[in-house]
């Protein structure tokens, strides 16, 4: 049987390529069943090693079994937020009082970064200016700022707070500059030709642009400030997080040190996974 092939017409309007259908974007990650039974293997692979040491007396005596540190847990997590006095509180609030110096150190260097970051990266003269102060003091262990913090404030919370600040004033600052730096200069141009004003080529041109950039500086700062508030309460003491870490280590309540270990992981896990998805927001739209 043959296939009689019909010439198309040399007036006849040419074929568009059919247009590959495109499958539905699906909101939402999946989840990797692969990934969730691998963790759960390693984590029962963990518990049982760590739960043997203990029992065969491996390790220290301090050192408290997975069901100790079990049970420690769940006596935490029962009341986190009792009071009995003014020293001996849940251990929510000693997570809340050290979220706050965060939260007030890191807005702090959010709003004196995020203006110089936009000045230095329009100005070649200001960021060569500014240049050495900065390969200079950024390389400074954040706690290094902690006695010029108790000499110049001469209280323990300002100082924890300043601390944080210097803490998260680098990646914000270094980012809004390089966010600032990447705009296309096009754009600048067009905005010039406009005769637009400064303050909106900088609302309407700039910022937009820098803004994922600036985000991404947002949650490098808060990652590391969420990581030096415990360091310093531990030095400088006060209700914290940290305070309490160096008051069970005081008291040789091994157990308690793990389950602050593990809140501390999950609240920084907490604060980074916003920021991801604010980042994540800015930069894909």
């Amino acid at each position: 049987m043959t296939t009689t092939v019909v010439p198309a017409s040399p007036n006849a309007p040419p074929r568009l390529p059919a247009t590959p259908t495109r499958e539905p974007r699906r909101r939402g990650r999946r989840i990797d069943l692969r990934a969730v039974v691998v963790f759960a293997v390693l984590l029962a692979i963990w518990l049982v090693v760590w739960d043997l040491l203990v029992r065969n007396k491996v390790v220290g005596v301090l050192t408290p079994s997975p069901g100790q540190v079990l049970d420690r847990f769940v006596e935490v997590a029962k009341d986190p937020f009792f009071r009995d006095g003014v020293n001996n509180v849940g251990i929510g609030w000693q997570l809340l009082a050290s979220l706050r110096r965060v939260a007030t150190g890191f807005t702090l260097a959010v709003v004196v970064a995020v203006p110089i970051g936009f000045a230095v990266g329009s100005s070649k003269t200001l960021a060569k200016a500014v240049d050495p102060f900065v390969q200079v003091l950024k390389p400074v262990s954040p706690l290094a700022w902690l006695p010029i913090g108790l000499a110049l404030l001469k209280d323990s919370e300002m100082t924890s707070i300043f601390v944080i600040f210097m803490s998260a004033l680098w990646p914000v600052l270094l980012n809004t500059i390089t966010g600032v730096r990447s705009v296309p200069p096009q754009y600048l141009a067009l905005a010039q030709t406009l005769e637009a004003r400064r303050s909106t080529v900088v609302r309407k041109v700039l910022f937009p642009a820098a803004l994922p950039n600036i985000v991404t500086g947002l949650r490098l700062s808060l990652g590391i400030s969420w990581l030096v508030i415990v360091a310093a309460e531990m030095l400088i003491g006060g209700r914290g997080i940290g305070h309490f870490l160096w008051n069970e280590w005081n008291n040789l309540n091994v157990a308690s040190i793990i389950v602050a270990i593990l809140m501390i992981g999950f609240v920084g896990l907490i604060l980074d996974q916003g920021l991801r998805r604010l980042e994540g927001l800015f930069r894909y739209g």
